[in-house]
């Protein structure tokens, strides 16, 4: 598809989709459209498929807000003035998909999305929680960790929304304040990825990802990286050791939020006397939880070797048990004993899957506390924990990331 006047449409927006974009319909073909608002008017521009596929044969399209015909109450100015429907759309950044809505309002949309999913995917009968402000301001300065990229160039800012090219800014709302001072005065840089990370003591760190680096040469021949520096997040008093380069939630609050959220519905779950597991456990954030619960018989899994580690010696004082292996392969090696407590359950974007949950459900815990990112891949997952007979007791909704689609959700399972 060539850019033409046919390939920009006057639609009518009816809704929003999971991943930060709206629904339109144009004979009879929905089309997902960005920078609008459910209630508008707006004249869209087709965006060609990737895969250069023949647009017409497709089922859906994807556009892109050009001008608003008819504004929603909701609409506000965008918070990230780069990323504003005013510019073309090739030069807006990525990484606040609804920073144009009122932050209320914004959190109603992410309610439908949930509710939508949950209608789809998990079964009858689930009500969608209220998704629980966490800031009480305008939802600006709230990002610890921010990626950049340097083009060929030389040019440093973060990609345009749905593309690969590095798009210059002049501001970084969502970061927190010294990374966005940090953003701004970089200069000089080789072409690759910039990683700046803010963990508890307020110092800045620059990871830089040249494209041309290569790994020190070792003995035998053999490559590998750098150790990463290792930094220390808080919970309460409680410190966590991290490599800087390693996952930790980016809103300064996130973790603090969750861990009280899953100490909230698993209070009353964890006997001292039996086995509780923290699946997809990190840097052992949850397994603390469970301590902090009562639980003296905790393992936690991680695929990754590092956070393992780090895991290990953040809960060195609990005697948690910290293993290093996939969550999948972990379970397949379990079976039931009788003696299986809580498990948490904190699954990547993509969820546990049916495997993991079968498997979970085999152990029979007497609760499973689900943290997710992603409200499909929940409720996905919800479907199969009820398939086999399980109850989804609570459901609560925490808006950890203004101005962007995402939200985290935390369910009680029981049995």
């Amino acid at each position: 598809m060539t850019s033409s006047a046919a390939d920009v449409l006057e639609l009518d927006i009816t809704g929003i989709a999971h991943g930060g974009t709206f629904i339109a319909r144009h004979e009879g073909r929905v089309v997902f459209v960005s920078d609008a608002v459910p209630g508008e008017r707006v004249r869209a521009r087709l965006i060609a498929p990737q895969d250069g596929a023949d647009a017409s044969t497709r089922s859906f399209w994807r556009a892109e807000t050009i001008e608003v015909l008819e504004a929603s109450e909701h609409r506000r100015p965008h918070i990230w003035a780069e990323a504003d429907v005013s510019r073309d759309p090739a030069d807006r950044p990525g990484g606040a998909d609804l920073g144009h809505i009122a932050l209320d309002h914004q959190r109603v949309l992410k309610r439908q999305v949930l509710t939508e999913a949950l209608d789809r995917f998990a079964g009858e009968g689930l009500v969608a929680p209220e998704i629980e402000a966490v800031d009480s301001g305008d939802g600006t300065g709230w990002r610890t960790r921010v990626t950049l990229h340097v083009d060929d160039a030389g040019e440093v800012g973060p990609f345009a929304a749905r593309s690969h090219r590095v798009v210059p800014v002049s501001s970084h709302p969502l970061a927190r304040p010294a990374i966005a001072e940090a953003a701004l005065a970089l200069r000089g840089e080789a072409p690759g990825r910039i990683e700046l990370v803010e963990p508890a003591d307020g110092r800045v760190r620059i990871i830089r990802r040249e494209e041309t680096a290569r790994p020190a040469k070792v003995a035998r021949g053999f490559r590998r990286r750098p150790t990463p520096e290792t930094i220390q997040e808080l919970v309460g008093d409680r410190p966590f050791q991290l490599d800087a380069t390693g996952f930790w939630q980016v809103h300064p609050r996130a973790a603090s939020v969750l861990d009280a959220a899953v100490y909230g519905i698993l209070d009353g779950h964890v006997d001292e006397a039996k086995t509780h597991y923290d699946l997809y456990g990190g840097v052992g954030l949850f397994a603390a939880t469970l301590a902090d619960l009562g639980g003296t018989d905790i393992v936690t899994v991680e695929s990754s070797a590092r956070a393992t580690a780090h895991a290990a010696a953040n809960l060195a004082p609990l005697e948690v048990t910290a293993v290093t292996a996939r969550v999948d392969r972990f379970l397949s090696t379990r079976r039931s004993s009788g003696r299986t407590g809580a498990v948490i359950l904190d699954p990547p974007r993509a969820g546990a899957g049916r495997q993991v949950v079968e498997a979970v459900h085999a152990l029979a815990p007497e609760a499973v506390a689900y943290v997710a990112c992603d409200p499909v891949a929940l409720s996905r997952d919800l479907g199969t924990f009820r398939a086999l007979g399980w109850n989804v007791d609570r459901l609560r909704g925490f808006d950890l990331f203004p101005h962007s689609h995402h939200f985290e959700v935390v369910a009680l399972l029981t049995r």
